[in-house]
């Protein structure tokens, strides 16, 4: 077992910290993702999630500039811009879809502002690459307690109101119909989905996470039409995408020309990628 672990696993894996950092926060959004994601299909909105995934390059640049954490500008932007989705209108697709727009493109303008910003007055000429494609090697461990905090919050927000929002996501007309508020349930699954997204973009960058968000959820659901069994499936694919991405990132440095690593973000989409291709192709088969 040993000499097989040395032939997939680099030196020094297991004991750096830069590693272990990686995969607590890749776990913490990778659990997240694996439930929310679930209802983000059910629900019909996977474009809501890839338009906060995309407006978080302008808290991440944003942050960047004022030379905090990016995990900060990505929790900022992403609760305000869920905020705004809710105040424009959610409760048809068209509005839906509507106030998502609107709100992507401010966002995109301002993302464009800020990155230009970064690189002209602070000179951080690694920040666009950074905020849209991540940058998990280079996290402090203190951002750790951070993204765990926000994943358990998040999760135990969708426990509390895990029916009323499952029946929500069938069936707006019958939930509304058995005294569920939509609009207050529609609203409070922003906010989680604001919290997943944020730590996506923590993990593999603002333009890549909607593949972690959406991936393993949609291949799920085509192995199980049960919704816990889809959310267990979807977080065992998102969690064994995210881990064997950072190990193979990690190998990468060693491949030739040693020293130039792949990015982590490239590993997991790919990864994500694959899972969701397996998962339909058993679907199809029966």
């Amino acid at each position: 077992m040993s000499s097989v672990l040395h032939a997939i696993v680099e030196p020094g894996f297991f004991g750096s910290a830069q590693v272990h950092a990686a995969l607590a926060i890749t776990g913490a959004a990778a659990l997240l993702c694996g439930v929310i994601g679930v209802f983000t299909v059910v629900r019909g909105q996977s474009f809501a999630g890839h338009a906060l995934s995309d407006i978080n390059a302008t808290g991440g640049s944003a942050a960047f500039l004022a030379g905090i954490s990016p995990v900060w500008g990505y929790v900022a932007i992403s609760v305000a811009a869920a905020g705004a989705m809710e105040a424009i209108g959610i409760d048809r697709r068209r509005g839906r879809d509507i106030a998502t727009g609107i709100v992507l493109v401010v966002g995109f303008g301002l993302a464009a502002l800020f990155l230009f910003w970064d690189t002209t007055l602070s000179g951080a000429s690694n920040a666009t690459n950074e905020v849209l494609f991540g940058s998990i090697w280079t996290l402090s461990p203190g951002t750790v307690p951070i993204v765990i905090a926000l994943g358990a919050g998040a999760i135990t927000l969708l426990a509390v109101i895990y029916r009323p929002l499952l029946l929500s996501s069938v069936s707006s007309e019958l939930a509304a119909a058995r005294g569920v508020s939509v609009r207050i349930v529609g609203a409070l699954y922003l906010l989680a989905l604001a919290a997943a997204v944020a730590l996506t973009c923590v993990a593999i960058g603002a333009i890549l996470s909607t593949g972690l968000l959406i991936g393993p959820a949609a291949g799920a659901l085509h192995l199980s039409r049960r919704p816990w069994s889809a959310m267990a499936s979807a977080t065992a694919i998102a969690l064994a995408a995210s881990w064997l991405g950072i190990l193979l990132a990690y190998d990468s440095y060693y491949w030739p020309p040693v020293g130039n690593g792949w990015p982590v973000s490239f590993f997991i989409v790919v990864l994500v990628f694959l899972f969701y291709a397996g998962a339909r192709i058993r679907a199809a088969r029966g």
